[in-house]
């Protein structure tokens, strides 16, 4: 019994590792967050969208500044102006949470939009270099437990994301 398992899995291993269909399979591996990390489009959308939530915090803190500067002389008031002024006070902290969730959203949104536009561009990319050299197969490297650095092909699907990144004109009125 034994050795007719051992007979069978020989020829097995023999029909598919022998067998020329796969043996002129190419196969390939990329590391998608080195390619998304490094890309120059996604740098550009990280300083741009940096510098919007960076604009937004200023903004904020300065609506917060106000809402602070009226909590303090709430505190100094008579109490029939106090009325008046801790209604708004209540709007302006009203509005900082609505200026607040709105940006944060906005800003939320933009970076998801961003993101698909980078990883469709690097999709394209790996396809575009998988045709071209005639692989069969590219594998994300992160789903493997070993890979052989030789199949990966990260540095040259860069390198062809990269030239066929052309940086966008600056809009006027920025």
């Amino acid at each position: 019994m034994r050795q007719r398992l051992v007979v069978v899995l020989a020829i097995a291993s023999g029909i598919l590792f022998l067998n020329p269909a796969f043996a002129a399979e190419k196969i390939g591996t990329v590391d998608v967050g080195k390619l998304f990390d490094e890309y120059k489009k996604t740098q550009e959308y990280d300083k741009d969208l940096e510098q919007k939530a960076n604009a937004y915090e200023k903004d904020r803190d300065a609506k917060i500044s106000d809402v602070k500067q009226l909590q303090d002389k709430l505190g100094l008031l008579a109490d029939a102006e106090k009325d008046k002024k801790q209604k708004e006070l209540e709007d302006k902290v009203k509005s900082v949470r609505e200026f607040s969730l709105t940006k944060e959203s906005e800003l939320k949104k933009e970076r998801d939009e961003r993101l698909k536009e980078v990883l469709k561009d690097i999709e394209s990319a790996v396809e575009e270099y998988a045709k071209k050299e005639g692989y069969s197969m590219i594998f994300n490297d992160r789903v493997f437990v070993y890979n052989n650095k030789a199949s990966d092909i990260t540095p040259k699907v860069l390198e062809s994301l990269q030239s066929g990144y052309k940086k966008p004109a600056a809009k006027e009125g920025k």
